[in-house]
């Protein structure tokens, strides 16, 4: 506490009553000293008077604003003097008591100055652990599959151009979706997710575009729906596939020309939002099958951003997994520095049909069970038996290698089917050499009818 006032016995009395409450207490007799005294060493509150001789309370709230911003400020003023009182408010003051000073009540409003202070702290905290986990340094892996991807999101972070991302669940979508905003220049403003799959057909067009009260049983108030909501910011629209045809139409009609309507609702509002879309769908062949859109693809296609797999991405396992790791032992306050060899063995050789987010609550999990620097065992998800085909598994009884082996030739064959059969191309989204594809290709007897192109 740093108390600033002329009055040489409002002062000393200040002083005493604030060290039997604990404080420490520091003393200015006018605000050029009070500066010296917050240069020489760091002041959780200044309690100031306004009507100082030489540099006065309102000089010094300015400065102090200016240069050490944290630092909550209430302002001291007499009787009849309030209007002091307001200007210093209106200029950044927290708080303001008028002399002669109840002791109670000055306690409260420092009180209250030390619990905004740590609110603040707490919120720029919160946004440092924000940006780690969901800006761009958080994203993790050197093969050259996910290199191709922070190119491709470094290249349209900065724009308003809408974002396609596809991959398989757990890879990572809304995290990267995440990356996009927080690179943006629409950083500041909100960032939103709707999950299409989790809302029926009604549910997902309120939640989209919003309601009018009276738009439909239930509607007992208006609704802001999520592109209001994410206004100047970015909106994820999550599992994109699973729009039903009717909410699909509706959705083009916001996309080419930026306008909502609310159910139940006359007008038409404009919105400023850069939309993200993610699926874990093939949506050319949603749109073969007539379940999709074709236009509405294409207008979501404009810059896609493909995520692979862990599968295609193996020899990121050990990064992914010290990284989470390292969240793990600090979030729980556990010793775990490394991995066994045996342990590391095993996550490199589980198949991961959950992928990158399968990996990490398995390593949270074995975070939590650890005990000292080296966790020695780790509890693999189960495989069970007779998945889907996508997820890299075989019918019971098959062994691992049969598994890789079958793994591996899916994975070479939908590289070359993404690429259009050029193996150059293919190779470097495998992140293999073309010689090694080359190899690959003749020892898993692949032929040019196994792969189909779109």
């Amino acid at each position: 506490m740093l108390v600033v006032d002329d009055d040489r016995a409002v002062r000393t009395a200040l002083r005493v009553n604030l060290q039997k409450a604990g404080w420490e207490v520091l003393l200015a007799i006018d605000g050029d000293e009070a500066i010296q005294a917050l240069r020489e060493q760091p002041v959780d509150v200044v309690l100031t008077d306004v009507m100082m001789p030489g540099m006065n309370g309102m000089q010094l709230l300015l400065q102090v604003r200016e240069h050490w911003p944290e630092t909550r400020i209430v302002v001291m003023t007499g009787q009849g003097l309030v209007e002091d009182a307001v200007r210093a408010m209106k200029a950044g003051a927290d708080d303001y008591i008028i002399k002669p000073i109840p002791k109670d009540e000055l306690l409260v409003i420092l009180v209250r100055a030390l619990r905004e202070k740590a609110l603040r702290a707490e919120v720029v905290q919160l946004r440092a652990e924000l940006d780690a986990r969901y800006g761009f340094e958080s994203l993790v892996g050197v093969t050259p599959a996910m290199q191709e991807v922070y190119e491709l999101v470094a290249a349209v972070a900065e724009s308003d151009a809408l974002v396609l991302l596809t991959g398989p669940t757990g890879t990572g979508k809304e995290l990267l979706a995440h990356a996009l905003h927080r690179r943006s220049p629409r950083r500041q403003a909100p960032y939103v997710r709707v999950n299409c799959a989790a809302l029926p057909e009604g549910l997902l067009e309120s939640e989209l575009f919003g309601h009018e009260r009276g738009a439909f049983t239930g509607a007992v108030r208006q609704h802001l729906g999520r592109f209001e909501q994410a206004e100047g910011g970015t909106l994820l629209l999550d599992e994109i596939g699973e729009i039903p045809l009717s909410t699909q139409v509706k959705l083009l009609r916001v996309l080419e020309c930026g306008e909502i309507q609310r159910l139940g609702g006359a007008g038409i509002r404009k919105v400023d939002v850069r939309v993200v879309a993610a699926t874990n769908r093939d949506l050319r062949a949603e749109v073969r099958a007539g379940r999709f859109r074709e236009d509405l693809f294409y207008r979501l296609n404009v810059f896609h951003i493909p995520i692979p797999s862990l599968a295609e991405r193996r020899d990121d396992v050990p990064l992914l997994a010290d990284h989470f790791l390292r969240l793990y032992a600090v979030r729980y306050k556990k010793t775990a520095r490394r991995f066994s060899s045996e342990v590391m063995a095993q996550l490199l050789a589980h198949p991961w049909p959950g992928n990158v987010r399968e990996l990490e609550h398995t390593v949270e999990r074995a975070v939590l069970l650890s005990r000292g620097e080296e966790i020695q065992r780790v509890q693999l998800p189960e495989v069970e038996p007779g998945l889907a085909t996508e997820q890299g598994l075989l019918p019971p009884g098959s062994t691992l290698p049969d598994v890789l082996i079958e793994a591996e030739r899916r994975l070479v064959v939908e590289a070359l089917r993404q690429e259009k059969g050029v193996q150059a191309r293919a190779a470097r989204r495998l992140g293999i050499s073309r010689s090694n594809l080359n190899y690959r290709i003749g020892k898993l007897d692949i032929e040019l009818k196994d792969v189909v192109y779109d």
